[in-house]
């Protein structure tokens, strides 16, 4: 995608590639401290967290596995329910496991916190989140996430897997996109098309 491309939907570059890529490194550390010994599971949250996922496992020193879920959140076009549909489950039980979520963003945090719930009741070790962006202003219900990559302001965020209406994940930055964008939805902020999604269009 051209640089005179990038103009038209882009409102503001909010994490530059750079720092994305120092921080992922960070996180890969800190984790690799935190589960020395403990052979964690990743679970990728499909389709933002693809390429969070990718470049952070390949920062984790400690022998660990990978899997996906794939959801999608009931409610209206802008706002998630947090009532979780899953549709793509794990392939192997995680009783007794230390299952590590690894999801793109957390927004208002409905979805998020009953898919945790959800996990919980499968009987691992234990379950925590790494997030690679998190929306204070935006949190209906508080998650405990352990890992934070970036705070970042009440916008609809693209790049680095999350997308509108499927496009622009390929970008190597995470970027707001431009309101004329989605204006012409009628709806205020817009959801993502993309289903099944982790957090439901940052809802």
């Amino acid at each position: 995608m051209s640089t005179a491309t990038h103009d038209l939907v882009i409102d503001e570059v909010m994490v530059e590639a750079d720092a994305l890529q120092q921080r992922v490194a960070e996180l890969g550390r800190t984790i690799s401290e935190d589960y020395a010994g403990k052979d964690p599971l990743l679970v990728g949250i499909l389709k933002g967290a693809v390429f969070f996922m990718a470049d952070i496992v390949r920062h984790v020193t400690v022998p660990c596995e990978l899997d996906f879920m794939a959801v999608s959140s009931y409610g209206t076009a802008t706002e998630s329910s947090g009532v979780v549909r899953i549709i793509k489950d794990l392939d192997s039980s995680i009783e007794g496991r230390h299952v590590l979520i690894v999801e793109d963003i957390i927004d208002s945090g409905l979805t998020l916190s009953h898919l945790v719930r959800t996990l919980e009741l499968r009987n691992p070790a234990s379950v925590e989140i790494c997030a690679l962006l998190v929306k204070p202003e935006r949190r209906v219900v508080e998650v405990p996430c352990r890992y934070t990559g970036f705070e970042i302001p009440n916008r609809f965020a693209v790049g680095y897997g999350l997308d509108y209406r499927e496009r622009y994940r390929n970008l190597d930055f995470i970027a707001a996109l431009h309101p004329s964008m989605y204006e012409q939805d009628g709806e205020g902020e817009p959801r993502r098309a993309s289903i099944p999604t982790g957090e439901a269009g940052q809802a």
